[in-house]
This record gives structure tokens, sequence and C-alpha cells, in this order.
């Protein structure tokens, strides 16, 4: 089973970057996106007939907004961490017979961490709301959980201790989820890899000369992970500041 998860950084604008290009070669099972930015209405995408289509959008115009593309039929679909949508379009969850899919856009801190405490207390929710269903099924979080969460996660740790994405108490949030039975499932695989980076910022040769952060995950249930085959960051696709990252497990048993 092949999934994928992408912060387009606004659909519209990635459709006419290559988006429609990409998703049709990756053939993915299950594609995430974040960042759609866009309300209903807006775009309509010919994925085929075999994708069912789902979608969270923020009550802000051109903000947040998550999708999620499936071939798989979910049981069922939830919006926000509570029973009624919240207003960012942050979260999807999917209900599928052997697991829960759970697409996020968690909040930036800002470049101020104004944000800051709004973000931890939502950290804690957040990680409440996926451990209820880990009680149920077996939970796959992907998305912009914007944190670098070690060192080897950005280019320069050093200079961006404290900033935005790199606090310690952005960090720590991971490190307690991480800790509550989940598995950074690039890490799992892949726990020396330098230079494995998800964002870029738009400053010139930033991206040429590779000093990025990896922001974009996908976490698991660490008693999936005899079931990880591979886990890939697809780095040279452009479109967005950031780029597609891929999780593919062996397939569950209907």
């Amino acid at each position: 089973m092949k999934l994928i998860s992408w912060n387009v950084n606004g659909l519209r604008a990635c459709v006419t970057k290559g988006f429609m290009d990409y998703f049709t070669e990756s053939a993915a099972d299950i594609f995430c996106v974040q960042e759609t930015k866009l309300q209903e209405g807006q775009i309509e995408l010919e994925l085929g007939e075999e994708y069912y289509q789902y979608w969270n959008y923020a009550l802000k115009k051109g903000y947040s907004g998550t999708a999620v593309f499936t071939k798989i039929k979910p049981l069922s679909v939830r919006f926000g961490l509570e029973e009624d949508q919240e207003a960012e379009g942050r979260i999807l969850t999917l209900e599928f017979d052997s697991f829960y899919l759970v697409n996020v856009y968690t909040p930036n801190a800002k470049r101020d961490l104004s944000r800051l405490p709004y973000r931890l207390d939502w950290e804690d929710r957040f990680r409440n709301y996926v451990l209820e269903l880990d009680k149920l099924k077996p939970v796959i979080v992907c998305g912009d959980l914007n944190v670098a969460h070690e060192d080897i996660d950005l280019k320069n740790p050093k200079s961006n201790r404290g900033n935005s994405g790199f606090t310690m108490e952005e960090r720590g949030k991971m490190t307690t989820l991480l800790g509550a039975g989940f598995m950074d499932t690039f890490r799992q695989l892949y726990p020396e890899q330098e230079g494995a980076y998800t964002w870029w910022s738009y400053m010139p040769k930033v991206r040429e000369r590779n000093v990025g952060w990896r922001i974009d995950y996908f976490l698991a249930s660490s008693r999936l992970a005899s079931r990880l085959v591979n886990a890939t960051i697809e780095c040279n696709v452009l479109g967005s500041d950031h780029c597609p990252v891929i999780l593919e497990i062996a397939e569950f048993e209907v």
C-alpha cells in the first residue's frame, strides 16, 4: 500500500506547476495534501473514478485546508479534532477496516512565537485524539507537523535553536507523542540519514544548496513497525516549498 503526503502551499498554484503529472505518475493508494488554500467550488480535480475525494476547508479564504484522495473507500470521515468541524480545516480522519488515517496541518507558532501557547495546547489535544483512536485501531498520521524534531532534521540546528518550528517546547511535544506509542517511520528505517529535508525557504539558492528542514512526516502506531516497507522523501519534486513524502506499508488483510 502506497501513501503520499504533500503540503502543496496552495493547490491551485501547485496544479499549474505539475501537480497532476506527479499525482498520476505516483499512483498512490491514498494521497493526502495540506494547505490547499481554497474553498469549496474553487477547483475541480479530475482524478479518475477510482479516487474518492474528501476536503476540509478553512473558513478563512486562501488559508490552511486539507484533503485526502483515496482509492479505498473509508468507513467514516471526521473533520477536525472534535465532533464539530474546526475553523481552520487542519485535520481529516479517515477510518478504514484495519487502521485510521489522520491527515494534519499543524498550526505554526509564528516567527515571533506569538502563537506558541495555542500551538502547545493544540498539540496536547491532538495527542489525546490520536491516542483515543489508537485504542481502537492502529493509526497513521501524515502531514506538515511544523517541527524539526532533532538536530539531524534541519541543516542549521545551532542558529535555529529556539526559532519557530525548533523550540524546545515544540520538539518536546513530538518526543511525547512518539513516546506514547508512535514512531517516525522515516527515522525508524533511516535513523542516521542526514540531509533529508522536506521544506526549504523561498530565499535564493536555498533549495539548490539543500538548506532545509524535515517537517513533513508519516508517523504510525509502533505496532505497525513490522509492516513498514519503505519511507522516502521526493526532494526533487517541485511545485511547492515542501516536497512529497511517501510511506509504503504491507497490505492489511481484509
